[in-house]
């Protein structure tokens, strides 16, 4: 059956289109015209955020390598209200870090995320993906590019339910029934938002469950040569692995990647939370919309998140346990926050926008 997934990526295959050089993908559809276009569908201003919490509440429960974001303080209010730390004018600062995997919450894949016999996006070499990061197809060469007209299928709400039940593969019908029933057309450049429900779900249950991993409502693999033929640029599910799972192709795991990221470079999108967009399009009946989601540009990550997210590689975190890497994690924190009071010095670690 692997056959058919090699197969299918030869016919989606846009290796060499943009060039030998090439690092963007489908990202290349998007032209000034059109992100031009895209600023004229803002009519009223209101601005939704897709990105879910960065904090101990996330998704990723019993996961190996993926861990929510653990959320240290490295200067504080009481530092210098009790005088550890001084600075002239009784003023103040709070500087804080950040220590996570990067696909813990909404993301990014980046053309370096996915491989397939040894190949990434425009045939480099997979061994360009080591443990200092990506040395092509980084998450950073994106982070200019993804300005584009959103387009929202809300495929529950069209098929009359809350949400997908785990396990439903979305097809190219449903797509198309959806694009005809709200109605909204998909096409070149464009930014393709599908909305299983699945996040609602979690919701309504009061937890994420195996949301992280477990069965979930995605893409059927028949949709590959669909979105080839669209020429979407980028492609987001509110799931937390895009495509159905358990996987349509026995004896293989996550297909639809395999064609989508290595072999067209299409930019893809994970957890993403669509709820609040979706009830506003369905009150207004206007399924399409300015849709800016710029990664943050870390250098050599393979993933990131369209307002937290990105996966550098390194092969010492994916071989220690969570609950020692936490514990190193923390005690590293404590560390340098001693450091910090003796030498009375800032330790500034930002975080990103």
């Amino acid at each position: 059956m692997a056959d058919i997934v090699r197969d299918t990526g030869k016919k989606c295959s846009n290796w060499g289109k943009w060039g030998a050089e090439d690092e963007l993908g489908t990202l290349n559809y998007i032209t000034p015209e059109m992100i031009a276009r895209a600023t004229r569908l803002v009519k009223r201003g209101v601005v939704f955020s897709l990105a879910i919490p960065l904090d101990n509440t996330g998704p990723q429960v019993n996961q190996p390598r993926r861990f929510n974001p653990i959320h240290r303080m490295i200067l504080t209010g009481p530092d210098f209200t009790t005088g550890a730390v001084k600075r002239p004018g009784g003023v103040g600062f709070a500087d804080d870090m950040v220590i996570m995997a990067l696909q813990c919450a909404t993301q990014w894949d980046a053309l370096s995320h996915c491989f397939l016999d040894g190949k990434l996006y425009n045939g480099y070499d997979a061994n360009l993906v080591g443990s200092e990061g990506a040395k092509k197809n980084g998450i950073e060469k994106m982070a200019r590019h993804i300005v584009a007209r959103g387009a929202l299928l809300d495929i529950a709400r069209v098929k009359g339910v809350q949400w997908l039940e785990p396990g439903y593969a979305i097809t190219v019908d449903d797509l198309e029934a959806a694009m005809r029933a709200q109605p909204v057309a998909v096409g070149t450049g464009d930014a393709l938002l599908v909305r299983t429900g699945q996040m609602a779900m979690c919701r309504a249950r009061g937890g994420w469950g195996d949301y992280a991993g477990g069965d979930a409502p995605g893409l059927s693999f028949q949709t590959a040569e669909w979105l080839h033929a669209k020429q979407v640029a980028a492609l987001a599910t509110d799931t937390w692995g895009m495509e159905v799972r358990p996987n349509e192709i026995p004896n293989t795991y996550q297909p639809l990647h395999q064609i989508l990221i290595p072999h067209m470079g299409m930019l893809v999108g994970e957890i993403f939370d669509l709820d609040a967009l979706a009830a506003d399009c369905a009150q207004d009946r206007v399924w399409e919309f300015l849709f800016v989601a710029p990664p943050l540009p870390i250098t050599g990550a393979t993933k990131r998140n369209s307002q937290t997210r990105s996966r550098p590689a390194g092969r010492r975190h994916l071989e220690r346990s969570v609950g020692e890497w936490r514990e190193r994690t923390a005690a590293t924190a404590r560390r340098f926050h001693r450091r910090l009071r003796r030498r009375n010095t800032f330790g500034v670690v930002r975080r990103g926008p």
